[in-house]
């Protein structure tokens, strides 16, 4: 009987398979469900100078405190850091500081991958820097010597979107290729006319113009024409003693802001958005010149749309695994927990299940010949019985024994095997007396 034969070794043929089915369903959703998120990740952070290279080089500390190695990537800015983002650039980027407006409108854009929004993490001022007093419109850098910012820049993107809301093209002004501390040093020795730039108000360069006697900060007129066509820009007080609590700027002055987002790779493993989310509010916590402490990071106004992990990162914090213990352990024990833990329990289940299924089975049968041997006893009682009964119910206790000799009998089983065969042979005797008679 094959139950028989599986019981009588179901270490082997139960057991066994089934502890090696659920190892291997286990490493199937560990690999292929649930994977451990990747040990190495980069972030594109703009140049080398800047404040948000700075501040990627705190992300990669605080990263690498969870066992995470977080490589900064310098770059000419968010358009580079765009298309690093969605891989049409060399090198690709997971995580990247994104100027607002780069993503705008949403619906253009060069292909690749899809990205999220962790976090808006800043306010930039769009900073215009200019030798001429009297400069305070776009249509006045009409044949100028104007800086727009180094190519892959969002600062150059800016400055193309707002002189084409003049009517303006790159070459009605005289569109010069410096950039950075380059542009910096032909503003101060008159080489340069105007200089646009997008930073945030930490930045040194920013101080040393403001502190140059020989440069002025441009303040635009009828800016909200200008935020009312390009709706990721906004109209912002930079009030006197801002940028030093003493003489930066020496007065009142309106500037046209946008904001910078941390965006990921939609691909991203989700752990580490969540990571990213909450490394940003440790980064960005602090208050600055233009929003008050708390007030980022957030996901309020975003290009791009925003990480479901990273909105349940900002308003209910870490899971409670990943903010008690750390990251890496926090994600084995997730995946025990997840994974492990219900696969073995159903394979212990199947482990006592199906053993106890095939015991039942086999106990069945030895009680079914009971209940026939049972049967043919309660018709002996009866006062007539012909020789053709008599020759029937011996037919049917050879059938039980030839049954039971097929048998593969299990140990536990032996004492109610061997009972039966003297009980069916009690019974034969009786048969015999009846005959007799």
């Amino acid at each position: 009987m094959a139950a028989a034969r599986l019981y009588q070794r179901k270490w082997v043929l139960i057991k066994l398979p089934i502890a090696v089915a659920a190892v291997a369903v286990m490493a199937w959703l560990w690999t292929a469900w649930l994977p451990l998120p990747p040990s190495e990740i980069s972030l594109s952070a703009g140049r080398a100078d800047g404040v948000y290279h700075a501040y990627a080089r705190r992300y990669a500390e605080l990263f690498a405190q969870q066992g995470i190695t977080l490589k900064v990537l310098e770059s000419e800015g968010s358009l580079q850091n765009l298309q690093r983002l969605r891989g049409t650039a060399q090198p690709q980027a997971d995580l990247a500081f994104m100027q607002g407006g780069v993503g705008y409108p949403p619906a253009e854009h060069d292909g690749g991958a899809r990205l999220l929004t962790l976090a808006r993490v800043d306010i930039e001022p769009l900073w215009i820097f200019s030798r001429l007093a009297y400069v305070d419109s776009l249509q006045q850098l009409q044949g100028l010597r104007v800086s727009l910012g180094p190519a892959g820049s969002g600062t150059r993107q800016l400055g193309l979107a707002l002189l084409d809301q003049v009517r303006l093209q790159p070459r009605d002004v005289n569109d010069s290729e410096l950039a950075g501390a380059a542009a910096v040093d032909a503003l101060r020795q008159g080489t340069l006319d105007v200089m646009l730039m997008v930073s945030a108000p930490e930045s040194q360069v920013v101080k040393s113009l403001l502190l140059a006697p020989s440069v002025h900060l441009v303040q635009l007129r009828r800016t909200a024409a200008i935020t009312e066509r390009l709706p990721y820009l906004q109209t912002r007080l930079l009030a006197q003693g801002a940028l030093d609590g003493n003489r930066l700027p020496a007065r009142d002055a309106t500037v046209l802001t946008s904001s910078a987002s941390l965006v990921a790779r939609a691909d991203l493993h989700p752990a580490l958005q969540r990571l990213a989310t909450h490394v940003a509010g440790q980064v960005h916590a602090r208050g600055g010149v233009f929003h008050h402490p708390g007030e980022f990071p957030s996901l309020k106004r975003v290009e791009f749309p925003a990480s479901d992990e990273a909105r349940r990162t900002l308003i209910h914090g870490l899971p409670w695994l990943e903010d008690r213990l750390p990251f890496w352990w926090a994600q084995v024990v997730t995946r025990l927990l997840v994974i492990c833990l219900p696969v073995a329990l159903l394979a212990y289940w199947l482990a006592r299940m199906l053993p106890a299924y095939l015991r039942w089975l086999l106990e069945s049968r030895v009680t079914r010949w009971y209940g026939e041997l049972k049967y043919i006893e309660n018709d002996l009682t009866r006062d007539h019985l012909t020789g053709l009964d008599l020759t029937k119910y011996l037919d049917r206790l050879n059938s039980i024994e030839r049954r039971m000799e097929a048998f593969v009998t299990p140990a536990y089983l032996m004492p109610r095997w061997y009972t039966l065969r003297q009980h069916i042979d009690f019974v034969r005797m009786g048969l015999f007396r009846r005959r007799g008679r």
